[in-house]
């Protein structure tokens, strides 16, 4: 295993400051999402009203959406030919979270400081709101110009694989079958670099992509992505123990109490801090090839993992 250091994050300018720049990319981000989806009025309105309440939900924070347009900055465009793809990631990640909510799956009542998507239109009704999103999210990726080295083809099929049984579902697949059973690292790793770190890679793979990125560049995008996914993630499993679920927007201590394998209860609290830390390190590490073009990435980087403290 590559020991990283605190020296991976020098090339970060200090001049940059992500709060801003979070919030012009979620704005644009949202102005194309509601310009893209089918309005509410548009028949069945039921579906559409169903998907826009979760899509537009308050706490909603499109950090896939800002990953994948700071890594076609980092490539050298503005993002703009990346807006559809930012676009079909927060589609298929929000088709996840109304489904893993179901009370055949995670039975949760709070998603982004409201309530869940079958707690207002009814179970059967969430349902085909994920599907719908799911689906919508291969229109907006066909939507995408295609480039030289990634044609829309490519584009399609990179997000099949990401949404399907091989990552995202396996990941889900993994963590129900792991509940109430004694699980180890490699096994916790697995489950969440399928149901986390690979659609938020896909993400930033995307953003590269549109650039029309050199492969050594999108490689390291790529291994940029897949260890701040699993960062993400540890993270995550640190606060669903450590904060209130007002804090949280979504309920707290639900893995504790469903039995789920989680960072903190294998590792430790400590352990698990440790861990984010190193993955966090791992991600800086991974854009050491590029320069402050790559500061947004840098710094959201920091931003996540800062989550906890």
């Amino acid at each position: 295993m590559t020991v990283v250091t605190e020296s991976s994050t020098a090339h970060k300018s200090p001049g940059f400051v992500l709060k801003p720049y979070l919030a012009e990319q979620v704005r644009r981000v949202d102005a194309a999402l509601h310009r893209l989806l089918p309005p509410e009025f548009e028949k069945p309105e039921t579906i559409h009203k169903a998907m826009r309440y979760s899509l537009f939900a308050g706490g909603a924070k499109r950090l896939r959406p800002a990953l994948c347009l700071a890594a076609a900055e980092a490539c050298g465009s503005d993002g703009t030919e990346a807006l559809p793809l930012a676009c079909a990631v927060e589609c298929v990640h929000t088709y996840s979270l109304i489904h893993d909510d179901l009370p055949s799956m995670d039975n949760d009542d709070l998603r982004r400081g409201q309530p869940t998507c079958h707690k207002v239109f009814g179970e059967g009704m969430a349902v085909l709101a994920g599907d719908a999103l799911l689906t919508f999210a291969f229109e907006l990726a066909a939507l995408a110009n295609g480039w030289p080295r990634y044609d829309t083809r490519a584009l399609v099929r990179e997000l099949a694989v990401t949404a399907g049984s091989r990552k995202l579902i396996a990941g889900q697949v993994a963590d129900l079958e792991a509940e109430r059973q004694q699980v180890g690292v490699e096994q916790l790793r697995y489950i969440h670099e399928c149901k986390t770190a690979a659609l938020l890679t896909t993400a930033i793979r995307f953003g590269g992509m549109s650039a029309d990125a050199p492969p050594e560049k999108l490689q390291a995008l790529t291994d940029f992505g897949h260890a701040l996914g699993l960062a993400f993630q540890v993270i995550d499993d640190i606060l669903d123990v450590t904060q209130t679920s007002d804090k949280l927007g979504k309920s707290a201590g639900k893995d504790l109490a469903a039995q789920k394998a989680t960072y903190p209860s294998i590792l430790g609290l400590d352990g698990a801090r440790q861990e984010a830390r190193r993955l966090t390190a791992q991600a800086h590490d991974a854009l050491r090839s590029f320069g402050d073009e790559a500061d947004a990435l840098r710094a959201l980087a920091d931003h996540l993992l800062q989550r906890d403290y």
